[in-house]
Formats: C-alpha cells, structure tokens, sequence
C-alpha cells in the first residue's frame, strides 16, 4: 500500500511539473515569435517603436525575463536592454556592455562553442540558437538562451547581429529533477528499476569482455508491513531510508544498490574473479549484508531489529541473459524468504542461516 501511495503521489508531482512547463513553453514561444518579429523588421529598417512596440518590448521583457541583444561586429560595440543587465548579474548601468564582457561572462566551459556558434551565424547566415552558462560577479551560476541572426546593409555585407536572450534556469532545474524522479527512488535517492537494468546490462557486457563474474542480490525486508501497520508510514520510510544508507556503505564505486519497489532492493557486484568458489564468495557477500543491516533502527521508544532475506544469482555461472538473472534471483530471494528469517539462498544451493532469528 505504501509504495501505491509513493507511486501515485509520483505520478501527480510529475503531472503537475510538466503541466507548468508546458505553459510556460506556449507562452515563451508566443513572445520568442513577437520579438523576432520585431527583430526583423528592424533589420528591414522599419521602426519598431511606431504604434507602442517599445513599451510592449518593454514589459514583455520584464515580465518574462527575455532581453533583446545587438551587436556591432566591426566595432564590438554591444547593446543590451535592460532585462540582460540582471540576467548577467549587473544591476541596470552598472556596466558598459561590450563583446569583451560578454565572453567574460559565459562559462568557460562554454566559450569556445558559443564563440563558434556565433562565427557559424556569421558566415552563413543561419540562425544563431545557443544556450550556455554564465557566471555572475558573485560565483552564482544561470542558464541563458540565446537566439539571433544576423543584419545586412544594401551592399549585403553583415554590419551587425541582433537577437534575444532568455534566462533558462528554471527550466533546466525542473528538466534535472524530472529526470532524477524518472531515474531514482525519490524516498530513499537510490536508483530504480530503469537504472538497475542500464547498469546491470553494463555490468555482463563488462564482465562478457573481462572473463568476470557479476553477483546479483536480492534484498527483502522481513517483516516491514508489520512496522508501517503498527508505528505508520513514516516509521516505515525511516526504515528504508536507514536500509539504504547502509547498503550503499558497504559498496565499492563500482557496485550498485538500487530500490525496485516496496521494501525490496538489488545489490550488483561486479568484477569477481572467474575461479572462486561460489558457495564461499555467496557467503561473504550476503554475511557483509547481514552484519550492515543487523544493527536495530529506533522507532519511537522501541529499538527493531529487521530481518531480511536474501537471494543470490551469480553472472554467467547461472544465467546468461540479464532477464534470466533477475528473474531466478528474485526466486532465490523467495525460497530464503520461506526458510526464515535472516536466510540467504544461492541459486541451485541449500537455504544458509546468518545465525541470528529475530
């Protein structure tokens, strides 16, 4: 039921994230096409502040955080109205905007590709569209979009280029954390299903070209339903997170522990040697797990120890696909399940004990 209610409430964030974006997407689309409107009919030599252009460009600006752009190419000259001011970390006049500043504003990471971006623009005429990072005199760092094209006189040489520049920073925030929730377990910040199975494909493909071994875990939580019934839901989400904050200690950098759902996770160890033996490598992987988890995690005024089941399915000595791995681990887990608490079973093995029966 808990993991129903984790998923749902899932579901309706992501719902409500991509809702959001998606209105602001229409409406940044709407003023992009107005200015660039406006940009070219300046570049046609039209006056864009006839019939209250200037005002509307004005508070579009300012209220969508979009900032018109123009560059004088053969002199570097360079005109910002006033929404960039901010966007670059300057308050209004604080500086005379000039190419030279500006490349010493964006990120050095990012330097060079907006550079050749803007050269691109240049000699073919295309549309410039880029989006870079810039650094504020404070060290803070903000995303920028920037669009623009270029402008010719009646001889058809490029005298200047004029475009906008929106603030994206937001937008990148929300992207990241929709692809955190669709990667990772949001209660306990482990990886998921999707990610388990990229790094477990990597792991055998790895272990196909290296003549390894990968040793697939199988982790359940014995008696957690009987924890959220009787102290509630947030006990039992203190006791997952405190499950995986003492898997992930007892990894290397090149293990992995995920959350697939509930109170069920998977450990992949990668890189075991070809020639030890099974039985004794399943019993040194499953006692380390063991001893981690077998300390009590306090829930209210009681102190619990939690027992788990462990099962054990070991790459390719047992299967030689990812599907057939996963499926006769999980089965593994079960029969240990069966068995009691506190029991580790290896695939085609007898049911092992830790020695402790909470």
């Amino acid at each position: 039921m808990t993991q129903l209610w984790i998923s749902f409430a899932i579901v309706v964030v992501l719902l409500v994230v991509i809702a959001v974006l998606i209105r602001r997407v229409r409406a940044l689309r709407q003023q992009l096409a107005e200015y660039r409107e406006l940009l070219t009919r300046a570049a046609e030599g039209q006056n864009i502040r006839q019939d209250g252009d200037a005002d509307r460009f004005k508070r579009s600006q300012y209220f969508a955080r979009i900032g018109t752009w123009d560059w004088e190419v053969d002199t570097d000259r360079l005109y910002w109205s006033d929404a960039i001011f901010g966007m670059f970390g300057f308050k209004i006049g604080e500086v005379t905007p000039s190419y030279a500043l500006f490349c010493s504003c964006v990120h050095p990471d990012d330097r060079a590709r907006v550079r050749a971006g803007e050269l691109r623009c240049l000699e073919t005429g295309e549309n410039h569209d880029e989006e870079y990072r810039v650094v504020w005199p404070d060290g803070t760092i903000r995303w920028l979009r920037e669009t623009g094209n270029v402008v010719r006189n009646d001889h058809d040489a490029v005298i200047k280029m004029m475009g906008v520049v929106r603030d994206i920073t937001e937008e990148k925030a929300s992207a990241s954390y929709l692809q955190h929730l669709a990667h990772f377990d949001p209660l306990t910040g482990l990886p998921n299903r999707l990610v388990l199975e990229e790094r477990l494909s990597e792991a055998l493909e790895h272990a196909r070209m290296t003549e390894t071994r990968v040793a697939l875990v199988f982790i359940d939580l014995n008696g957690f339903k009987a924890i959220n019934d009787r102290y509630g839901h947030a006990a039992g989400d203190r006791v997952l997170i405190t499950t995986a904050t003492r898997l992930k200690r007892i990894l290397r950098v090149s293990d992995t522990v995920a959350r697939i759902g509930g109170d069920e996770f998977v450990v992949i160890l990668q890189g075991l040697a070809p020639g030890l033996n099974l039985q004794d490598e399943a019993r040194s992987i499953c006692q380390k797990i063991f001893i981690e988890l077998s300390p009590p995690i306090p829930i209210g005024n009681d102190q619990r120890h939690i027992g788990t089941s462990l099962g054990v399915a070991v790459f390719p000595d047992h299967a030689p696909t990812m599907d057939r791995l996963l499926h006769i681990a999980d089965l593994a887990m079960y029969e240990a399940k069966r068995s009691g608490n506190n029991q580790y079973r290896l695939v085609g093995g007898q049911t092992l004990s830790h020695g402790r029966a909470d």
